[in-house]
């Protein structure tokens, strides 16, 4: 427990991250002491609002126990997320679920530690065939050799899951986003993968929109539900759906175009296959074109009070945001 009078200690993992950063900007308005890990190799150890930064990797158990040492609660949020799917799965797979599993061991070590949240996926919820209805909470991905980070957020997840059953005194949430845009904290280091078809549209890349869909989250709306998954008594032990609704990348466009000048129309499927013969990151997405898929938020709206701004809100904030840091034109 605290000492009276002392303010509450959160660590949030990988800190110089785009999520991360959201996180620790709204734990620090709300009065708790931040402390953050990044890559001990990392040149940045200045990550804004966050009160102290310790060196810690995925990959070694050096530096969790200092990092967790005297934190009330853990926001669990590295992961990898690369812009196209590595050759072997296992680059992701072994860093996401050996990184959980290590900051997990570290927090029911330090004796201080109450809960961790842990930033899953939407792609942990998606079943290989989704049914005819909103995917909830209950629904389940099952691992996929052919979708590398699919498979990577899904085990990091179960792997915590099944941890937190033999941990008494260790409580976990999770937070379950789907595509997470809005506005970027800074233009040092590399964009988030996430921001990447918006970026396309902006700097005019593609001659036109494909039928490609996105459950859109907005980072700092994320960033709240993460914190009050980590306040509210009844989220341990849940997961948490927190994303808005289905948009079509077309929808996008058509926000966009209303400020600035970016390609509408749609690109028919071939012409898509076409150009990921030649960008990998293309590639990586035509077995996405066409699907569509709803969710229900009535869990994270019931529970945790959570509710999503209104996405063209978080389109056109994350366009500005990238014009103004000068990643596009505009």
């Amino acid at each position: 427990m605290s000492a009276p009078g002392k303010r509450q200690r959160v660590l949030v993992t990988g800190a110089s991250g785009f999520i991360a950063g959201h996180c620790i900007a709204e734990l620090a308005a709300h009065g708790y002491e931040v402390r953050g890990t990044v890559r001990p190799s990392s040149q940045d150890r200045t990550v804004t609002g966050a009160d102290t930064i310790i060196g810690a990797d995925l990959g070694s158990d050096e530096g969790w126990a200092e990092a967790v040492a005297g934190c009330d609660y853990v926001l669990h949020v590295a992961s990898p997320f690369p812009m196209e799917d590595p050759a072997e799965p296992d680059v992701l797979v072994r860093p996401a679920v050996d990184g959980t599993l290590r900051v997990l061991r570290a927090s029911a070590a330090s004796g201080t530690v109450r809960r961790v949240v842990l930033t899953s996926s939407m792609a942990a919820i998606r079943p290989p065939q989704p049914p005819a209805r909103p995917l909830t909470e209950d629904d389940w991905a099952v691992p996929d050799p052919r979708e590398p980070y699919q498979m990577s957020k899904t085990l990091a997840e179960r792997a915590a899951w099944d941890f937190i059953k033999d941990a008494p005194g260790l409580e976990l949430a999770v937070i379950n986003p789907g595509m997470t845009m809005g506005p970027i904290l800074r233009a040092e280091g590399r964009l988030s993968s996430s921001l990447e078809p918006l970026r396309r549209l902006l700097a005019r890349e593609v001659p036109g929109v494909p039928r490609l869909g996105f459950n859109v989250s907005d980072v700092r709306d994320l960033a709240v539900a993460h914190r009050l998954a980590m306040e509210t008594p009844a989220a341990a032990g849940n997961r948490y759906i927190c994303t808005g609704p289905h948009l079509w990348m077309g929808d996008m466009a058509a926000i966009l175009a209303s400020k600035y000048r970016v390609p509408t129309r749609a690109v028919p499927f071939w012409l898509v296959w076409l150009m990921g013969r030649f960008d990998p990151a293309i590639r990586g997405i035509l077995p996405e074109i066409g699907r569509c898929v709803e969710v229900s938020t009535d869990k994270a709206r019931r529970d945790l009070g959570w509710t999503m701004r209104p996405v063209r809100e978080t389109v056109l904030d994350t366009a500005a945001s990238l014009v103004g840091h000068g990643i596009v034109a505009g």
